[in-house]
């Protein structure tokens, strides 16, 4: 990291030319050194077919670039021009109800539509070819939060295309037929031609379910990879996609060919802490900082002002959680408010006359802090010993077999096993992700654990001493969605040293557990009984129809060893299982990150809106105050402390 940015998306194609200079000057008011442009300007570039222009836009990022204001250059391909999707209907989504879309606002685009895909490939490379090489166009985000709407495309050759995906991978229909099991209800396939694209109103077959959602997203995948390969020709510069805040698309796939993740996020104000769990899971995916491409700078609001609206305070942490947690960049959408169309309600940096909000002020303030503590931020990074599970391939599958009534998957990692660890440093990795170099892994329901030779992984890297706690609901599912028919796990009973008696997959919450050591603690959410078979006790359920059952289990494999949860531990007691020491003391409102480079220290965030404490073990200076702080520490709400440990 050798510079920190803080933009927004800017619209030039909306305004008169001479308002450039004006908006410049207002960027130099908010702080911005970066703004992103053109991601919906494809009918200006492309006024009529084969007919470009490109001056205008040269002109307004001449201006940026000259002014000190670095552009991110967007393909326009999640905006299609009208005479294109009149001219090729072809290339408009097909609904599930079979209809074909209406043009009417955005994200129309077929995602195997050759036209479609020839037409983006031309828009591409012109826009490659002119701004590909100028200085000051420092990367390039592809289309716009691309994701399989409306469960993708069901044209007819999106459904063609799904049933050469099952080919191609199950290679038999009998084969098909054998993995999900359709002889249940008498729903097997006489050939791959008979397979027709699931849809959500209905009670479909979970594995169809999966793998058609499965087959959309690797469609998208290699709708951005052709955008992607063309810019990686013609430009120097990073390559991204800006994606919304779930693992359903799959963060490591897309991203394998692009250069730097980027992220867009809306969750208002009252879950600005959970926003850390996204942000410690974009860290570990690309070995360099990542890009928060968009966020609510004071509310969201596509019709109404609907979403959020942050407390005096709250955009200024918002602008600091994601660099104190590694990235580079913040960028608010929007730069300016729109004067008419989609999302008049939204809030932005400085409203339709050009006038700033209050919060402008928030924004900056950390903009003018980023460059007073550069040395410190650029020269450290976040290392975690904790790795979280956030699969890909489960989030798919509790789309459509979550087992629990009202599941989130997100939701219950993110508050009830990453909230938890707010004052530790955490990674939350994908499955493909390497284990080396972390000392306690954390897997829960991780339905399927098939994938990327993970139980081999695993168990090579509890031999070599690390920690692995697994479960509730871990290992019980192929990656189709279809349980094991010899054992209610295909590897973790052996592993474990155990063996499931009884299961019970329910969300109440009033069972306790008693722990050998002493004390009395709650469970809930998911509950599984064991039978010992080379493992020990570590808890009992002390009620319900378990009782006397052990409810967590420990056995020691080589130098490490393999905890297994029946349920959903309380907070105290999930903290003492980890056993890894926190960044430092401090009350559950104050997130903490611990960076380390070519200096030490601790980035305190207070993130609910009221007062905080943090108890610091050595002497530390603030670098934006200056002051020297060390014992008990104050946080006012939602304020932001940079601790650089004082040596020697």
């Amino acid at each position: 990291m050798e510079k920190l940015y803080v933009g927004a998306a800017y619209y030039p194609e909306v305004w008169d030319e001479d308002e450039v200079e004006r908006d410049i000057v207002r960027m130099k008011e908010a702080g911005v050194n970066v703004v992103r442009v053109a991601e919906f300007a494809w009918g200006k570039m492309e006024p009529q077919e084969g007919k470009f222009d490109f001056g205008w836009l040269e002109r307004a990022v001449d201006k940026l670039i000259a002014a000190g204001v670095d552009v991110i250059m967007c393909t326009p391909t999640c905006t299609p021009p009208r005479w294109l999707l009149e001219k090729y209907p072809e290339t408009r989504n097909v609904l599930p109800d079979k209809t074909r879309t209406e043009v009417f606002s955005r994200c129309h685009p077929c995602k195997s539509s050759p036209v479609m895909r020839e037409k983006n490939r031309i828009i591409t490379r012109e826009l490659a070819k002119r701004f590909g090489k100028k200085k000051g166009v420092i990367g390039w985000q592809i289309d716009n939060e691309i994701f399989p709407y409306n469960e993708g495309c069901y044209c007819e050759n999106c459904q063609k295309k799904f049933r050469t995906y099952l080919k191609n991978k199950y290679k038999t229909v009998e084969a098909l037929n054998d993995a999900w099991k359709t002889a249940r209800w008498s729903l097997e396939y006489a050939s791959f031609d008979d397979v027709i694209p699931p849809v959500r109103s209905r009670w479909e077959h979970p594995s169809l379910q999966t793998e058609w959602i499965r087959f959309q997203c690797g469609n998208i995948i290699s709708y951005v990879n052709e955008q992607a390969e063309i810019l990686h020709e013609l430009s120097d510069a990073p390559v991204g996609t800006d994606m919304m805040a779930t693992n359903l698309l799959g963060y490591y796939e897309l991203n394998e060919k692009l250069d730097v993740v980027q992220y867009n996020h809306y969750e208002p104000a009252a879950d600005l802490p959970r926003t850390a769990f996204g942000y410690d899971f974009l860290r570990p995916v690309k070995n360099r900082p990542f890009w928060v491409t968009e966020t609510q700078v004071g509310w969201n609001g596509s019709t109404f002002a609907n979403c959020g609206h942050r407390p005096q305070g709250a955009s200024y942490v918002n602008t600091w959680l994601p660099v104190a947690k590694g990235a580079e960049m913040v960028e608010y959408w929007l730069f300016r408010a729109h004067p008419n169309g989609h999302e008049l309600a939204h809030g932005a940096l400085f409203n339709t006359a050009g006038r700033a909000y209050r919060v402008t002020e928030e924004v900056a303030r950390a903009a003018k802090e980023f460059e007073r503590c550069a040395a410190f931020l650029t020269g450290t990074r976040v290392q975690s010993k904790i790795a979280l599970h956030y699969s890909s391939t489960v989030f798919k599958m509790a789309e459509y077999a979550p087992m629990l009534q009202n599941f989130s998957y997100r939701d219950i990692l993110s508050e009830r096993f990453h909230k938890p660890l707010r004052r530790h440093n955490v990674d939350v990795i994908d499955t493909a992700h390497p284990l080396e170099g972390y000392d306690v892994l954390l897997s829960p329901f991780l339905f399927s654990a098939e994938e990327h030779d993970l139980p081999a992984r695993i168990l090579e890297w509890v031999k070599a001493g690390g920690t692995w706690i697994a479960g509730p609901m871990t290992d019980i599912m192929t990656e189709y969605a279809s349980k094991y028919p010899d054992a209610p796990h295909k590897f973790l009973e052996e592993l474990a040293g155990v063996y499931e008696k009884f299961d019970l997959p329910l969300g109440n919450s009033d069972t306790r557990v008693t722990w050998s050591e002493g004390g009395m603690s709650a469970f809930d959410t998911c509950f599984a009984a064991y039978d010992l078979r080379g493992a020990e006790a570590l808890a009992m359920f002390a009620n319900g129809e378990f009782k006397g059952l052990p409810a967590v289990t420990q056995r020691k494999v080589g130098k490490g060893k393999v905890i297994v949860l029946g349920g959903v531990p309380d907070e105290e007691t999930l903290l003492r299982l980890v056993g890894v020491a926190p960044v430092a003391p401090a009350s559950q409102n104050v997130a903490l990150v611990a960076r380390s480079g070519r200096t030490q220290g601790i980035i305190a965030l207070e993130t609910e809106g009221r007062a905080g404490t943090l108890t610091l073990a050595g002497t530390y200076t603030d670098l934006l105050t200056g002051k020297q702080c060390t014992g008990d520490v104050a946080l006012a709400p939602y304020e932001v402390l940079v601790l650089e440990e004082v040596r020697g």
